[in-house]
């Protein structure tokens, strides 16, 4: 995610069994380590008093001292003020699941959007951002168009796009590619061909954290939309009847069964976690060529590993499939974090809050400390911004992968429900692991439609 090793945790995170829950899992969402810290700054309290507004945000830097730069420029506008308290990302998710249902939020909600702001939204506990933002078209106008699907709920918008963006990357060690004589794979033939040269080679295709399951989903997340485009994984989330059982899911999950077997990934994937970034270090230390990983892994690697980020560090998009229906552009991954406001806010609450998103947020100093920091603010503004910046290439790549996507797909731990995300992460693990079969995994999934 960023040089801070801040992790995919921090985007994806769902789980049953708790009102929020964690997966483990990193920067994302059901995936990555807590943050570091704990609780900061003002009262965790939801109200406020006349003119001030509450904000619960995350530990951890470099976002979490960009947040509170941020906020103390807005505060001295004289547009009203904000009280922000930072919260460990697991104890965040458990606290503010809880606060919400009880009517306590605080005024400015963080989250990741998807099937936990639907939840929101469904309950009426956060409001309905759409008049304003057409009332406030410039400012909509600023964001990269990519980043607000995940915040639309049934065609209305109940949330903000912040901080960066980290779509899913293919991540590749030069070094061993050249020794190899090989290019990184354009094709899923490709990948299947390099599987036998890297082999051949004693070295593991593939690194895989596979014990934290969200980083199996990953190839899954591709595959279905290189296969058989968007509209796959979008029946599934609309709840429809067998969507799971799709030809493209059933092939998606061969694909997978077949790399498995032809030992594509590296022996004992099962036992590595991803939240030490264990499989991140196989890339760097020459034991695996690729890596299939998030945005933040480009961060997370600089910070220890700087000489091999700079000079032996590679990275493409994900290969096409023959005959596949999926545009080549489209991305997976975490298109953004958001602020939501409390429908329980008061009417001076809330316009101090709408005062901070037009005038707080992605100010010139904000894109420029995201873009000092390794990361991709999810603004049209960064654009022209990046080409001074040490990691230029690697942040115009991805800036380019956000906002030239025809369709970014939201981690699917993050946009389904945390029941569905739960059995989700079990069975693709399943899968990996060569327990089920490809239909029994669409099976097992068809019966979590709509939980």
């Amino acid at each position: 995610m960023t040089t801070s090793g801040t992790s995919r945790r921090t985007f994806l995170g769902l789980a049953a069994g708790s009102a929020l829950g964690a997966l483990g899992l990193s920067a994302c969402g059901t995936s990555g380590p807590a943050q570091p810290g704990g609780a900061a700054s003002a009262p965790a309290t939801g109200g406020g008093a006349a003119g001030t507004a509450s904000m619960w945000a995350l530990t951890g830097q470099p976002n979490q001292g960009i947040r509170e730069d941020s906020v103390e420029a807005f505060n001295k506008l004289g547009k009203g003020s904000i009280e922000v308290t930072f919260f460990q990302n697991d104890p965040y998710k458990a606290k503010i699941r809880t606060a919400v249902g009880a009517g306590e939020a605080p005024t400015i909600i963080f989250g990741w959007g998807g099937g936990i702001l639907k939840s929101y939204a469904d309950a009426g506990q956060v409001e309905d951002l759409t008049s304003w933002l057409n009332e406030n078209a410039a400012f909509k106008d600023k964001f990269i168009p990519a980043v607000w699907k995940a915040a639309t709920i049934d065609d209305k918008i109940y949330a903000v796009p912040i901080q960066n963006t980290q779509p899913i990357v293919l991540y590749y060690n030069k070094m061993l590619f050249e020794k190899a004589g090989a290019q990184p794979p354009a094709t899923w033939d490709d990948v299947m061909n390099l599987v036998n040269v890297f082999n051949g080679q004693g070295v593991a295709p593939f690194s895989l954290g596979g014990q934290s399951k969200w980083t199996s989903m990953m190839w899954l997340e591709y595959l279905f939309d290189r296969i058989g485009g968007p509209e796959v994984f979008d029946a599934i989330y609309a709840n429809k009847p067998d969507s799971w059982s799709n030809p493209a899911v059933i092939e998606s999950a061969t694909k997978v069964q077949e790399l498995v077997k032809a030992n594509g990934f590296i022996k004992g994937f099962s036992s590595i976690a991803a939240d030490t970034q264990a499989d991140q270090a196989l890339l760097y230390t020459g034991k695996a060529a690729m890596l299939l990983h998030g945005g933040w892994a480009y961060g997370n690697m600089k910070a220890t590993q700087p000489e091999f980020t700079s000079s032996g560090l590679g990275w493409a998009n994900f290969p096409t499939l023959p005959g596949g229906k999926g545009d080549p552009k489209n991305a997976v991954g975490n298109p953004a974090n958001y602020f939501s406001i409390s429908s329980k806010a008061t009417d001076e609450e809330k316009a101090v809050a709408k005062a901070y998103f037009t005038d707080g947020l992605f100010t010139d100093a904000e894109i420029d400390a995201f873009i000092n920091s390794g990361q991709v603010p999810v603004v049209k503004a960064a654009e022209t911004k990046l080409a001074s910046s040490p990691d230029a290439a690697f942040q115009q790549f991805v800036f380019n992968m956000t906002s030239q996507a025809p369709n970014f797909q939201q981690s699917w731990d993050q946009a389904l429900s945390p029941a569905q995300a739960e059995a989700l992460l079990n069975n693709i693990d399943q899968l990996f692991l060569l327990k089920i079969t490809p239909e029994q995994f669409a099976d097992a999934m068809n019966g979590t439609l709509g939980a």
